[in-house]
């Protein structure tokens, strides 16, 4: 009896060395075929990818500027996207800094993409799961401003890609600031100078930290987070989280994100009414435009054009 029993556990033993022997031989060549699967999806979809010296000032539409004698903004001509493209030395540094800290925290150490995000996406191809967020700047500069926006694989495996030669090409500055010439704040609003003339009535170099930290939580969902939505209050839950992330990254102190917290019911948006200034004079100066140089070169070809009107002497 004991022999017998000593000869079941031997062979019992045997089997469960087997099985596992044979799981660990299935995991390893599950895992070598997931990523033979991983490089040919990134060499299949590495053609044909659009060529990252499209990012350029020159290569985004820009809205036409009607402006005053003094250089007031007065109405933007634009097709679906209202953009003024700035110099990132023109733009406050609690926007760049507040758009940093939310979005992209190790920007200016990273190499255009994130090893988590990176190793996020490997899972999700191999389960077949959907695509999650987590992208770097400089990956969200690539889909903006090079790709669509759809979550898909092949568009993940593309972003990542040219976000990768976006990194070698250009500085990290430059991409900051395309990034913020590319980024959507709601509405037809996309770059920041538009979404700080249009929210705020000021230049993107005067936002201060709270203003800054509004707009930096925008871009993640445009259109829930714009005050002019559907949920008016959305902005401020995002806009504490942009705070807090400002101080834990040592950009702000917390006595500086305490008073912004403070100050935050007492934000005020210009209404969509606003932005438009003397609009029968702009109108008029509109249609002559049009009538002159063509729809299309007027909506997307970013022209300046200054006119004999004072709108501060027209609106005492």
């Amino acid at each position: 009896m004991l022999d017998y029993a000593s000869r079941r556990r031997r062979a019992f033993g045997s089997s469960r060395i087997f099985l596992a022997s044979q799981l660990t031989r299935f995991a390893f060549f599950g895992l070598l075929g997931g990523i033979l699967i991983i490089i040919f999806l990134f060499l299949w979809y590495g053609r044909d990818l659009p060529t990252p010296y499209k990012l350029s000032a020159s290569n985004l539409s820009q809205s036409t500027r009607i402006l005053d004698r003094s250089g007031i903004v007065l109405y933007d001509i634009y097709g679906d996207q209202n953009r003024a493209y700035i110099e990132l030395s023109k733009i406050s540094k609690y926007a760049q800094e507040s758009t940093i800290a939310i979005e992209d925290k190790d920007f200016y150490k990273n190499q255009g993409f994130s090893i988590v995000g990176l190793l996020r996406a490997v899972r999700n191809i191999l389960l077949l799961q959907g695509i999650t967020g987590g992208s770097t700047i400089t990956q969200q500069l690539v889909k903006n401003a090079l790709l669509s926006p759809e979550r898909t694989i092949p568009r993940k495996i593309k972003e990542f890609i040219l976000a990768i030669q976006v990194d070698r090409k250009y500085s990290k500055d430059q991409i900051l600031e395309l990034y913020l010439n590319v980024a959507p704040y709601g509405g037809t609003n996309v770059g920041i100078e538009i979404a700080s003339e249009q929210y705020f009535g000021k230049k993107a170099s005067d936002l201060n930290v709270l203003e800054a930290a509004i707009l930096a939580g925008m871009p993640q969902r445009p259109s829930y987070y714009s005050p002019y939505g559907e949920n008016p209050k959305a902005y401020i839950s995002r806009t504490k989280d942009v705070l807090r992330r400002m101080r834990e990254d040592g950009y702000i102190s917390k006595a500086l994100e305490e008073e912004a917290v403070r100050q935050i019911p007492n934000v005020k948006f210009l209404t969509k009414s606003q932005s438009i200034k003397a609009p029968h004079f702009s109108f008029y100066v509109r249609k002559l435009l049009i009538d002159e140089f063509g729809e299309a070169l007027i909506e997307h070809g970013g022209l300046q054009v200054t006119t004999t009107l004072d709108y501060k002497l027209q609106s005492e």
